[in-house]
């Protein structure tokens, strides 16, 4: 199948799915995911990988229950694309509580880098708050053209200025400097310029040191946010923390560990929820052998 045949059978999948209830696609998703845990893949490989390297004090039982739950929520936030992509700006706001240690208006006062973190609810975090804000978005452009461009199209559909992340630093800067906000994730290995590796759950990640960079360049505050899924089918939650203190610190080092700290605690609290499926831990230090 031609690929951008498949991409738009994928697409009207998607908007066939926005116009179910939630909790019916919700169910699908997680009946699929434990199909497709059965079946062994590279993606499961990756996982077991994961957690065996950040859970050793977890029986080989324990960590495989782990693993069949995240499959679920994988696979579900997939299916649920739908509803953030094509469903309306109330279908999503519906499904979406907020929990802000901040207000989200004052943001003028000083600019602001918003730190997400992919757990399964990202996406309809970020499409939330961009309903609610004006807020521009630093996203890693996807290999299939036609798969990006409907991807950007969708994500950027109520307002949100997409910057690709290789994109001019000083067009970043700008947009922060300007009082509107930037979200970005940085808790997958990018690859070695701009990175450092410090400690993940014990292990040595290769981690963005751009975060600091930024907020050391234009003076703006990092706000860290997580995206909940709701138990019994209720939506989602869009928590938003309280800057991370003393930060940038003058370190990079100190500044991705204290990244890594804040997401750990985080992952602890709904462990099924993270994105365990990316090869997080994909570059070694040197002298450390692949652990994929």
């Amino acid at each position: 199948m031609k690929k951008n045949t498949q991409t738009a059978l994928i697409s009207g999948l998607l908007r066939v799915l926005s116009a179910l209830p939630y909790g019916w696609v919700a169910r699908l998703g997680e009946g699929l995911g434990s199909l497709l845990y059965l079946i062994p893949g590279r993606r499961r490989h990756i996982l077991h990988t994961n957690l065996r390297l950040c859970f050793p004090e977890q029986s080989e039982r324990q960590r495989r229950r782990l693993a069949r739950a995240t499959f679920q929520h994988v696979i579900r936030s997939y299916l649920e694309r739908g509803v953030q992509w094509y469903g309306s700006a109330r279908a999503i706001t519906d499904l979406t509580e907020l929990d802000s240690a901040i207000d989200l208006q004052d943001r003028y006062d000083q600019p602001t880098i918003f730190l997400g973190f992919h757990f399964a609810a990202i996406e309809a975090a970020c499409m939330y708050y961009s309903i609610r804000h004006p807020v521009a978005s630093i996203y890693t452009p996807m290999s299939d053209q036609a798969t990006d461009a409907i991807s950007k199209a969708r994500r950027s559909r109520f307002g949100t200025m997409m910057i690709p992340r290789h994109g001019s630093a000083r067009d970043i800067l700008g947009v922060l400097k300007s009082g509107t906000p930037i979200m970005l994730a940085a808790d997958m290995d990018f690859g070695l310029r701009d990175s450092v590796f410090v400690p993940f759950f014990g292990v040595q990640a290769c981690t963005l040191t751009a975060v600091s960079r930024l907020a050391r360049l234009s003076g703006a505050r990092v706000v860290p946010f997580v995206s909940e899924v709701l138990p019994g089918y209720r939506g989602y939650r869009l928590r938003i923390y309280p800057a991370l203190p003393a930060f940038p610190s003058g370190d990079v080092r100190a500044d991705a560990m204290a990244m890594n700290q804040f997401l750990e605690a985080r992952i602890r609290e709904a462990p099924d929820q993270y994105y365990w499926v990316h090869r997080r831990f994909k570059r070694r230090p040197p002298g450390e052998a692949p652990v994929y």
